[in-house]
Parts: structure tokens; sequence; C-alpha cells
């Protein structure tokens, strides 16, 4: 059985192809957040965030023997958990990882980290739309509680989501809670919408609607601050379509 480490759009194609091909899968998410996956007799799914151990106990258990890591690019600690766990349980482990955007525009700011980010995007004095997520709010909230600037977060409509926002100190009329995909439009009426200045994003790729932010930033005449992706361990080969990972795991898993 495959276990596919997902929760991105790219995990309902990647378990479809897998089970096309015939091979069991197990879809493990960190959270019950609905995913649009095929209705299938090989595939499975469960939800909640593994340590290191309880990942090994759900290997062993369910007699996995290829780990497909194709958890979000900026999700490092779950992508060290998961390779750890396959290598302790001598299990083949695989990383999946959307391709990013080779052109960017001019005018962007780069960040290494959140930090980095929350400090350049409070520094044009303007309000500031953020769209990296929930689990890095805190240093936005503070760079702009002491500046003075106003801040909104779209963020999931999910009860952890939620509860993030709140322990960042986020007022109920900050947050925006709401699920994509968001076409330019959709950015372009959120942005004129709270008079934002600055938009912050993560280099997400076009699977992340990187492409539709820029755009609507673009033409709105709104600043972009974006977090760089971390450089990746360079002995762990990438796979970016799906159709390589799919003949990689054919020479694995059908081998006589």
């Amino acid at each position: 059985m495959i276990l596919l480490l997902g929760g991105t759009s790219e995990t309902a194609p990647l378990a479809e192809a897998f089970t096309a091909k015939g091979w069991p899968v197990l879809v493990s998410t960190a959270t019950d957040v609905p995913l649009a996956l095929p209705e299938h007799p090989l595939l499975l799914r469960r939800n909640g965030r593994l340590n290191q151990k309880q990942m090994e106990q759900l290997i062993k258990h369910k007699q996995i023997n290829v780990l497909v890591d194709a958890t979000h690019p900026f999700a490092v600690e779950a992508q060290v958990t998961a390779k750890a766990a396959a290598t302790a349980t001598a299990v083949l482990y695989l990383r999946w990882q959307r391709k990013a955007e080779q052109h960017y525009g001019v005018g962007i700011v780069s960040a290494n980290t959140h930090q980095e980010a929350a400090k350049a995007a409070i520094s044009f004095d303007k309000p500031v739309l953020l769209t990296t997520g929930s689990r890095n709010l805190l240093p936005y909230t503070e760079a702009a509680n002491s500046a003075g600037v106003l801040l909104f977060a779209r963020v999931l409509p999910h009860p952890e989501s939620e509860l993030a926002c709140q322990k960042a100190g986020l007022l109920p009329e900050q947050v925006i809670a709401a699920r994509g995909p968001f076409s330019v439009a959709d950015n372009i009426s959120l942005i004129n919408r709270h008079g934002i200045g600055v938009l912050v994003t993560k280099e997400s790729g076009t699977a992340g609607g990187l492409p539709e932010k820029l755009a609507a930033a673009e033409q709105s005449g709104c600043q972009v601050v974006m977090v760089r992706q971390s450089e990746q361990s360079q002995d762990t080969k990438m796979y970016e379509t799906v159709e390589e990972l799919v003949a990689t795991l054919a020479l694995y898993l059908e081998q006589p």
C-alpha cells in the first residue's frame, strides 16, 4: 500500500493516478479539510497530525511499502518527519514537489522567512493582506500592531484556522474565511474592498493560486511581498509530474 501524505490540490490527481494503476492508497492529511478525492475501492483516507513515532506505527499497521510525500512546499517540519519515518521503517520515500513559477515580474519584495516578510510588509505603511495561511500569523500581527498598520488575513474556514487567528490576536473583522481557488477578479475585489496596499503571499506555484494573486496585485497597483520556498535537501529527488512519479513507482511496485 502507498501512504500518500497530502492536503494540497495535487492530492486528488496523485491518488487517482495510483488507483488507476491498481495500487492501494491511504491518503493522510493533517486536517479534515474536504478534498475532491475520487471514489475508489482501493482508496482509504485518514486525517490528523502525526509525529514520527505515530507515522512509523501507521506504516507498520497498514503494511505501507511506499511513502509519497505530497505535503505543502512550506510544510518543512512535516517533510522532515515523513522522511525520518520512512527511513526508520525501511520504506521507499518519494517527494512530490509542485513546480515553482519561473517568472514573477518586477517590483516584488522577496523574503526568506515570515519575520522578514512581516517587516517588509509593514514598511510600506499601507493596509496588508496576508494570503499565507494560518500557521505563521504572529510575526505579522506583532509587526502590524507595533507600526499601527491595518492587517487582514485570508484563511480557510476551518476551526483550526479560526483558533490560530484568535491566538495571534486578530479581530473577527480582520479575518477573511474563504476557500479557493480564487480568480484574478476575486483577488481584485478583496483588495479593493479593504483598501489593501500590500499583498503577502508564499511562493506557492500555480497550484497555490500564485499567478492569480500576482496578476490581481499588478492590476490593483498593490505591492507584493513573497516568502520564498526553503532550499530542499540535495539528497532527495523531487518529482514534479505525475507521469514521472508513476513511472518510478511502477519500477518499484511492479517488479517481478
